[in-house]
């Protein structure tokens, strides 16, 4: 299947469809701003109050009858350009496929990832991935203030940002081996003298890409701030001169240095943690996340390719992208020995080794992750999106200008995205007018081999005016030894919202199992004329916004659906019943200007405090509480962790035999605090064969 790389078959097509669009568009955004500027933010509100001389509001006085008679100026313009524009969205596609190739340079030093070098032979003990979902909320901006945000195009393009700067960090874990403590911290660049613990995903923070759409974005982004040195300063014992690439000594280790007093960090006579730079107030002196015993970490980084294939842009079918590895970049002991010992270099050799460490984030504290009583994997809410993140689903992603400004930066991240999906106007099922698209975007770190779009056809009230569906992906992980293709599942789906509506999203339950049997069916057919080996399946993922959560007592006939028995939800422990450390991800949209929700760290430390919770989150509707009022200051009591909509599901059903999913880690993501009116989910899927590594 020839994935679609334009909304139209034709350029005369694309160019009638852009004029058309260039005449509606005037009266589209003063309409826009006509609405924006009668509904205002609680954060315009304060600013108003503070304005001595009421400057703010006379701008809405004069703006707001401006805007209204440029809109009935614009009027005669936009019925001609609907007239023309309208008819085209019958046979516009249905999704939008982009594809990046990484800049050649970064290829050649091991920092294009999974862009600049293609899918490589599958390990015989599998490999993990990271998955994420996220509502961000870029809604036409005066639909978007009925959820207190605003600026639409700027959240868009720091929502992208903020993911790839997350999610680029190297992947740095420390275990802490003791028989009281299970926690997992990683909160900083720390002990490097002991065992390593295998990881599969690949760093990759490509720093200038170029789409078959055009160039991307070419912003740069300020690194985040060492603690070990102030601003300025030159003589970081961490980090060494730049351009300096030709030093093997390791800078928090020198010649000879076994001890703490040795270390640099660590001035002679420093025994309290306001002495060291590392360490932070209120943990044990005598601790130092630097030099300690019995700990292990897990770094992954570029892996370098010498052999890199150029990979074409533009329409090409899927799965003849570039050639080359993708797979895991893991310290061992004997490359760690390389990187302290030296051989020439900075950093650990290309053979399953550390390259380069880029100066990031990694010094700030994410989370402490958990494990709670007979629990498998770890969890935690953590500040950031996860390192190394190999797919992306995001929702509400429904204004044109704010979708490109977003695929723009997620290209520096992410090779392949699917977006612009869904319909307009009326077409097929979709018996009303779509005013807007489904908001769907997947972006994958692997090559998407097939992809499918399907639109909901019972929608009810305003809802029905978007195109809502669910979006399907085929994507190409690893080839076995036995040339057969390992490939995985993605759906993305934003389910029905309207409170009290629960048959309607049961139906569109019952289509997204029925539509995703048949893409999984279709798509594993061999073209005609053609024999070819049957792929192996590794992974089938469900990632979204149902609309529903498991603890409401209206919402017991989605928690009881036969969607449930198929996919497995790691927060979940039965119908009306989540795990206790499961989160709600449906935040008040009252407190997103609070100073204590502000940003991601804050944030992050509210919503580990059980008050924080209940200040902040979106609470099942009780008989005491108007489910449309804030919930700020209210008395009656809240049972559960809020609001858990957010969802990320998977399946073992159809996996080789042996074959078995195990989670690592699951997430709750604050990094988008203030762009969004959702917490992010993550989870991290380990998918083993039952072999041994050679």
């Amino acid at each position: 299947m020839v994935l679609h790389i334009s909304p139209y078959s034709s350029a005369c097509l694309h160019f009638l469809d852009g004029l058309s669009w260039s005449l509606v568009f005037p009266c589209y955004w003063l309409l826009d701003r006509l609405l924006a500027s009668c509904v205002a933010t609680s954060l315009e509100k304060r600013q108003r109050s503070q304005d001595p001389c009421s400057f703010l509001t006379l701008c809405v006085l004069i703006s707001a009858p401006l805007y209204l008679l440029l809109l009935l100026a614009s009027l005669p313009f936009a019925l001609l350009g609907f007239i023309f524009w309208a008819p085209l969205q019958a046979v516009r596609q249905p999704y939008l496929y982009t594809y990046c190739r990484p800049d050649k340079h970064q290829a050649e030093q091991g920092q294009a990832g999974l862009g600049g070098v293609g899918i490589g032979e599958w390990r015989p003990q599998g490999r993990s991935f990271c998955f994420c979902s996220a509502n961000v909320c870029l809604l036409p901006d005066s639909l978007a203030r009925f959820n207190n945000l605003s600026d639409t195009h700027r959240r868009a393009r720091e929502v992208g940002k903020r993911i790839r700067n997350g999610a680029s960090r190297p992947q740095i874990k420390i275990y802490i081996d003791s028989p009281t403590n299970t926690s997992i911290s990683a909160t900083s660049f720390s002990s490097l003298a002991t065992g390593f613990r295998r990881t599969s995903s690949v760093d990759h923070r490509p720093d200038q890409t170029h789409t078959n759409n055009g160039p991307a974005d070419a912003e740069t982004e300020p690194l985040t701030e060492c603690p070990i040195h102030p601003s300025g300063a030159t003589d970081c014992p961490v980090h060494p001169v730049a351009g300096d690439q030709s030093s093997s000594k390791c800078p928090l280790h020198p010649d000879g240095a076994d001890t703490m007093a040795d270390s640099p960090l660590h001035p002679a006579g420093a025994n309290n943690s306001s002495d060291c730079p590392i360490h932070t107030s209120g943990e044990d002196p005598n601790y130092c996340p630097i030099h300690t015993s019995g700990v292990q970490i897990s770094i992954s980084a570029p892996e370098p390719d010498a052999q890199e294939e150029e990979a074409e842009t533009g329409s090409h079918r899927p799965g003849e992208q570039a050639g080359g590895d993708t797979g895991s970049m893991t310290a061992s002991r004997e490359s760690l020995t390389r990187y302290h010992g030296g051989d020439g270099s900075i950093g650990i050799s290309s053979n399953n080794t550390l390259s380069h460490v880029p100066r990031t984030s990694i010094f700030k504290r994410t989370g402490r992750k958990r494990r709670h009583g007979d629990e498998t994997f770890d969890h935690e809410i953590s500040a950031f999106f996860p390192a190394n993140l190999d797919f992306l689903a995001l929702q509400e992603v429904f204004d044109h200008g704010s979708t490109t400004r977003l695929r723009r930066q997620l290209h520096r991240y992410f090779p392949y995205v699917l977006s612009d999906v869904g319909r307009y106007g009326w077409k097929g099922c979709c018996s009303r007018f779509k005013f807007l698209n489904s908001g769907l975007m997947l972006a994958s770190r692997y090559p998407i081999l097939d992809a499918r779009f399907e639109c909901y056809p019972n929608g009810r009230g305003e809802d029905a005016l978007a195109a809502k569906g669910a979006l399907f992906a085929k994507v190409h992980v690893g080839t076995s030894h036995q040339e057969q293709r390992v490939v995985g599942y993605l759906t993305c789906t934003h389910l029905h919202a309207i409170e009290g509506d629960a048959s309607v999203r049961c139906e569109q339950l019952d289509l997204l199992l029925q539509w995703g049997a048949e893409f999984r069916q279709s798509s594993s057919q061999p073209p005609e004329g053609q024999k070819v080996l049957e792929d192996l399946v590794a992974f089938d993922v469900i990632l979204g916004d149902l609309n529903f959560d498991n603890c409401s007592s209206e919402d017991k006939l989605e928690q009881q659906h036969t969607l449930f028995t198929q996919y497995k939800d790691p927060c979940r422990l039965g119908p009306g019943e989540d795990k206790p450390w499961a989160l709600g991800t449906l935040l008040d949209p009252s407190g997103l200007y609070d100073d204590e929700v502000s940003s991601p760290e804050s944030l992050q430390k509210v919503m580990e405090n059980e008050e924080g919770r209940k200040e902040y989150l979106v609470f099942p509707p009780s008989k005491n509480q108007c489910p449309a009022s804030s919930q700020k200051g209210r008395k009656i009591p809240l049972k559960g962790n809020g609001r858990r909509l957010d969802y990320i599901l998977y399946s073992d059903e159809g996996l080789q035999q042996d074959w078995k999913l195990e989670i690592e880690e699951f997430s709750f993501v604050t990094q988008l605090a203030g762009l969004t009116d959702h917490l992010s989910v993550a989870m991290r899927l380990a998918v083993s064969t039952g072999e041994e590594e050679p």
